[in-house]
């Protein structure tokens, strides 16, 4: 099993009891699910679109940090033949309004950045960026696995952790991580009507003039109108 169903288990087996949410019930957080999940402007007041309008407008991250975060998020879901990373699913987007919506991420997500910045250059002389992409993960496989990580890791396992259901939440709320799970929602279907045994059972029939009418699916979303007599129209 692959990384990319692994993740999949994880985020289908935990979505109904939280995964993401449980973690971010923090002080000063939200406790109701994240806004950016629904579509854009269903069922919003006129001050929850002036809310998401002002965070959308504002930035958290700096350019620097910007581009930790879109080097880790395609650490943790890469690109595969089925489909593309958490950078072509638009994750670091989601993060960046996660941070606003929810500031109680801010300084643990900023901390942890730093924290990395500084293993980095304690191990390899340089910050995280400067690093090659060996160095990168060398340091992200020490903090990846808690029960494997080193005590002294504990703040850069925390980080990870938070960092790894942002981006897995993220990726699969997005369009792309919808269709790599093969989740296809409610789907209109065509009624054909009442089957011809459940029909003769009953001693009904229906009549042959409204039949084409009545089971038409091209039609189904018209009201029906009736004349003056009580005839279909």
């Amino acid at each position: 099993m692959n990384r990319r169903e692994n993740l999949k288990l994880l985020f289908t087996g935990s979505l109904a009891s939280g995964f993401l949410w449980t973690t971010a019930c923090q002080p000063g957080s939200r406790d109701t699910l994240h806004k950016s999940v629904l579509p854009t402007g269903y069922g919003r007041t006129a001050a929850e679109l002036a809310h998401d309008e002002k965070l959308n407008t504002a930035v958290f991250f700096s350019e620097e940090e910007r581009k930790k975060i879109e080097v880790l998020v395609d650490f943790i879901v890469p690109a595969d033949k089925r489909s593309g990373s958490a950078n072509d699913a638009g994750v670091p987007d989601f993060i960046e309004f996660m941070m606003k919506d929810m500031p109680a991420y801010q300084v643990p997500m900023r901390g942890g950045l730093k924290w990395l910045d500084y293993q980095a250059d304690e191990r390899f002389g340089s910050d995280f960026l400067g690093c090659s992409e060996r160095q990168q993960l060398q340091l992200i496989d020490e903090i990846a696995y808690p029960d494997r990580a080193p005590t002294d890791m504990e703040g850069g396992v925390k980080f990870f952790n938070m960092l790894r259901n942002l981006t897995v939440t993220g990726f699969f709320t997005s369009e792309m991580g919808l269709a790599d799970l093969g989740y296809e929602g409610n789907r209109p279907n065509a009624w054909d009507g009442v089957p011809q045994e459940v029909l003769a059972k009953y001693g009904l029939q229906y009549e042959e003039k409204y039949r084409d009418v009545y089971l038409d699916p091209l039609s189904r979303n018209k009201i029906a109108q009736w004349d003056e007599e009580g005839n279909l129209v």
